[in-house]
């Protein structure tokens, strides 16, 4: 049986620019209940709502390493390339980047472009 403690959250993990929110029971590298699992990054990490299943759980984000803002690992709000960086912060120094990180930035920041005689996913 699990105990009450593993599921008492730490604190409450908030994106600091989606504003993503959520509960987290671990900060660190290497999760509580695994075996070989080590995180690349210190990170905020939740038990897996939806198994039950105690090894399982969810990496909510981590610290932008240049300018320190908690940030969720969304595409939209950050990414990892040997360190976990916040986009605005990868903007601002994008050509210290490599050319596959810059085009994957351009693909973000272009609109989709569908040909016409397919169905939009918006809805």
């Amino acid at each position: 049986m699990v105990s009450e403690a593993e599921h008492r959250p730490l604190g409450m993990f908030a994106c600091e620019l989606c504003a993503l929110t959520a509960p987290y029971s671990y900060v660190g590298q290497k999760p509580p209940n695994t075996q070989s699992v080590v995180l690349l990054e210190e990170s905020y990490v939740m038990k897996d709502p939806f198994t039950s299943d105690k090894d399982r759980f969810l990496v909510l984000g981590s610290r932008c390493s240049l300018c320190s803002r908690l940030v969720c690992v969304g595409p939209e709000c950050s990414l990892f390339y040997s360190k976990r960086f916040c986009l605005p912060c990868v903007q601002k120094n994008i050509s210290a980047f490599p050319q596959e990180i810059r085009q994957d930035m351009e693909k973000r920041k272009a609109p989709s472009k569908r040909p016409s005689s397919q169905p939009s996913s918006q809805t």
